[in-house]
């Protein structure tokens, strides 16, 4: 539920479920235990672990609020599937701070999961793995409505079963554009199921939240918003050029779409230079300024600690509207994930 718009001044008072306050920052996991694209190795997990608890160290101001941390059910290649839920709750049990922590998973919509009950069953597997009897989220991954329509009641069901349950004590959608994202609120809303929280990619490079209308319409309806990939897998980093590319798919993708992002890049690194921080942390900055719960990558305590010097500031208007102007010039953006509907 989103509380405060930020056009009412300050930072926006986001919350997952009642009573339940999060920073605006949070941390994904996908990369845990991630082979193909993340080059995971059961040997960083120490390093992960120590990564989990550099997020949780207060943050001022931001003391308060507990950190989100997004995971899925899908999350780990082959053997590794559920890894990132196993480690979550591992290092959630072991940390200094679990009372900061807020967890939401998200349930893959494999064809194989056509009724409620068995979408309930896999929010009940990710309990396990994660040593926990409740969530503070739960999600659908993604809309059956682009590939298997007749899905997507069970899927609804499911997900408030697991509330009805008292498996989380809120449901979300992810990768849901503003008109199925109606429909999954009224049918929660009859049901008497909080439905707090949409997952969408959004970045400068991931613009259409923005332009199919799907921010207004979660304020509208008072959710919560959250943005993944606000560096578009690392474009935005200011980290990479066209000589120095990551290795594997990302570097093919980054080859074709770094040349046309140059002034964005530009702009991002002079605005970077004059406020004192780092190219990420104005990319992620910009996001928040438009509303969103902003979740980013976590590998490390070093990348941990860069993320988090996007919060306790704010861009001008004058830079976001700056931003905002390249971000609409770039002639392509970041490859949309197939599963968002409208």
């Amino acid at each position: 539920m989103l509380v405060l718009p930020p056009a009412l001044g300050g930072p926006p008072r986001l919350t997952l479920a009642e009573g339940l306050p999060v920073q605006q920052l949070g941390f994904g996991t996908w990369s845990w235990g991630n082979k193909l694209l993340w080059g995971y190795d059961p040997e960083m997990d120490q390093v992960l672990g120590d990564a989990f608890e550099r997020a949780l160290r207060p943050q001022g101001l931001f003391d308060q609020n507990r950190v989100f941390f997004d995971t899925g059910d899908s999350y780990g290649t082959g053997a590794l599937e559920g890894r990132a839920e196993t480690l979550l709750g591992q290092f959630r049990r072991a940390s200094a701070s679990p009372q900061r922590v807020a967890i939401g998973t998200k349930l893959a919509v494999y064809p194989t999961r056509l009724t409620g009950a068995s979408f309930e069953d896999a929010c009940r597997a990710s309990l396990q793995r994660m040593g926990c009897d409740q969530l503070e989220l739960v999600q659908a991954h993604w809309s059956a409505a682009n590939f298997q329509p007749w899905q997507e009641p069970a899927l609804l069901d499911g997900l408030a079963r697991c509330y009805e349950a008292g498996l989380a004590r809120a449901v979300g959608t992810s990768n849901y554009g503003p008109e199925q994202l109606r429909k999954a609120n009224d049918y929660w809303r009859e049901r008497g199921v909080p439905h707090t929280a949409n997952q969408v990619q959004f970045s400068l490079l991931s613009l259409l939240p923005l332009q199919s209308g799907l921010l207004d319409e979660c304020a509208e309806l008072g959710i919560t918003p959250i943005g993944y990939s606000p560096l578009a897998l690392g474009l935005l980093s200011g980290k990479y050029s066209e000589s120095r590319l990551p290795p594997g798919p990302r570097g093919l993708l980054f080859k074709q779409i770094l040349p046309g992002i140059t002034p964005l890049l530009g702009l991002l690194g002079e605005i970077a230079a004059t406020r004192g921080k780092t190219i990420s942390q104005v990319a992620i900055n910009w996001c928040m300024c438009k509303g969103v719960l902003v979740i980013v990558g976590i590998k490390s305590p070093e990348m941990a600690t860069d993320n988090l010097g996007a919060l306790g500031w704010s861009l001008s208007a004058a830079e976001v509207e700056e931003l905002d102007v390249l971000a609409s010039r770039v002639p392509r953006g970041a490859t949309q994930n197939i599963f968002q509907t409208a």
